[in-house]
């Protein structure tokens, strides 16, 4: 695919050969991003991995950097009431349940406790597709309702390997500081490296680069990158 003038432009100020250095990539990514809006930093995590692996989860960033997301909780009695107390944008049961059949879908994010997924399961033709069914992987399956909706406030955000085997995570913005991305990609890693299937042999990680929404993508030296992570 042809790329226009200001990729080519932001191209060549990259060391091809080079494997920076997730806080020097950071930086990199900072002074060559070229649009006119305030484009996400993405890390992208290319994993050996079979065809029968993935990898999912959730991580908690510790430098946020999206909007505030609406939260859905399905729930009865107590844990209705702790949905509502800890700050859930709708809280309920069976009328949501309908609502969302007839159409309405003005939320971000679902939760449910586990007692509800019976009902919840006739909205997988919808949620499902739409990546918003409630999942014990992702931690929005849960009887502490509190935590996940303070974990959630605080950034809480999935990630999962695609049919290639690469992970691709939003860890900043631009505008942000380039030690503040760096913190979220390395803190993203370590997450992604704890989910290495129990059977994978060799090299989990193949490859890892970080790039804006318009821009090249940055080779970065990932081994380093592991052992900052780990400290």
């Amino acid at each position: 695919m042809r790329r226009g003038k200001k990729y080519q432009e932001a191209l060549k100020k990259i060391d091809r050969s080079k494997e920076y250095t997730i806080q020097e990539a950071a930086e990199l990514v900072k002074s060559i991003a070229y649009a006119s809006f305030n484009e996400t930093v993405e890390l992208s995590v290319a994993l050996a991995l079979k065809k029968s692996q993935s990898v999912r989860d959730t991580v908690v960033l510790p430098n946020q950097f999206m909007a505030q997301k609406k939260i859905l909780v399905f729930a009865k009695g107590e844990k209705a009431e702790e949905a509502k107390a800890a700050g859930a944008a709708y809280v309920g049961d069976s009328d949501l349940i309908e609502k969302i059949r007839g159409g309405w879908m003005d939320f971000d994010i679902a939760v449910a406790t586990p007692d509800m997924m019976k009902d919840v399961g006739r909205l997988g033709p919808i949620l499902g597709r739409r990546g918003l069914m409630p999942n014990p992987k992702t931690h929005t399956v849960t009887n502490d309702i509190k935590e996940a909706l303070e974990e959630l406030g605080r950034g809480r955000v999935e990630f999962r390997s695609d049919k290639t085997g690469v992970v691709h995570m939003a860890v900043g913005k631009v505008d942000m500081e380039p030690a503040k991305v760096a913190e979220n990609a390395k803190v993203t890693l370590a997450e992604i490296l704890r989910k290495k299937p129990s059977d994978a042999k060799g090299d989990f990680v193949v490859s890892v680069s970080l790039s804006s929404t318009m821009g090249p993508g940055i080779r970065v030296n990932y081994r380093d990158m592991a052992d900052s992570a780990a400290v």
